[in-house]
């Protein structure tokens, strides 16, 4: 059988984006990365991004994408299949 993920809108950061914008300009953060750090779930480290995910702790690296799906939940992507699985949405 094969199958084809159903279109939904999930949300995106860039793991180098994320952890420039923690160190030198914390209001230009995500909202939904702020919540999840305030809860424990992100964790900024010098060079790398811990994420709590729904299969344990993981890191996102300088080109990772950091993505929280449908549910919440988080989780880190490598370029490569970001960009063969998502198209940006426009607000």
């Amino acid at each position: 059988m094969k199958f084809r993920k159903k279109p939904v809108v999930i949300e995106a950061a860039k793991v180098h984006e994320l952890l420039d914008a923690a160190a030198h300009n914390w209001s230009a953060l995500p909202d939904w990365i702020k919540e999840a750090y305030e809860k424990g779930n992100v964790i900024f480290r010098p060079h790398i991004i811990e994420i709590g995910t729904l299969e344990g702790w993981m890191a996102g690296e300088g080109t990772d994408w950091l993505i929280r799906g449908i549910k919440g939940e988080f989780y880190p992507c490598k370029p490569d299949i970001f960009d063969a699985t998502y198209e940006k949405v426009e607000d």
